[in-house]
């Protein structure tokens, strides 16, 4: 195996029928971009998002705030339920930071924490343009030419 394979085996994950390279970056945003994430919320909500990502087949790779939103880099499997885990996530950790920390209840209008909406983009990986290319050329022999 050339190196180059060998190096882009050694980043990917498996299971017992596949291997693969999923990675997310997702940003949710306080609701009316309250500006309540203080590092000790942050590594609370760190703590919940990391207790409950398993269940879902899901890992954090990096984690960062804002006062008013947080960033995280996960990695997930072909099978999980990303959605359902996001929902999951932003009803949990809400419940739990108004509950522990009375002082964020006052900044935030009726029940809610999180934003309903959030942005959930892909990670990782080779660009767009060099993925098409790829592509385009299989097949082709060293001369260019298709069998």
């Amino acid at each position: 195996m050339s190196r180059e394979k060998s190096h882009i085996m050694t980043q990917l994950d498996g299971n017992n029928h596949s291997v693969f390279s999923l990675s997310y970056h997702l940003i949710l945003i306080v609701k009316y971009r309250r500006n309540v994430i203080t590092n000790v919320i942050s590594e609370y909500l760190k703590h919940i998002f990391c207790y409950i990502a398993p269940k879902y087949k899901i890992t954090l790779a990096e984690w960062n705030h804002d006062k008013d939103h947080i960033h995280i880099l996960f990695k997930a499997e072909p099978d999980s339920e990303i959605s359902k885990f996001i929902n999951a996530y932003k009803s949990a950790s809400s419940r739990l930071v108004k509950k522990d920390f009375p002082e964020v209840r006052n900044k935030l209008w009726k029940e809610y924490f999180w934003s309903r909406s959030y942005c959930l983009i892909t990670a990782g990986g080779a660009p767009l343009e060099i993925l098409k290319e790829y592509i385009r050329t299989q097949g082709e022999g060293y001369d260019g030419r298709k069998d």
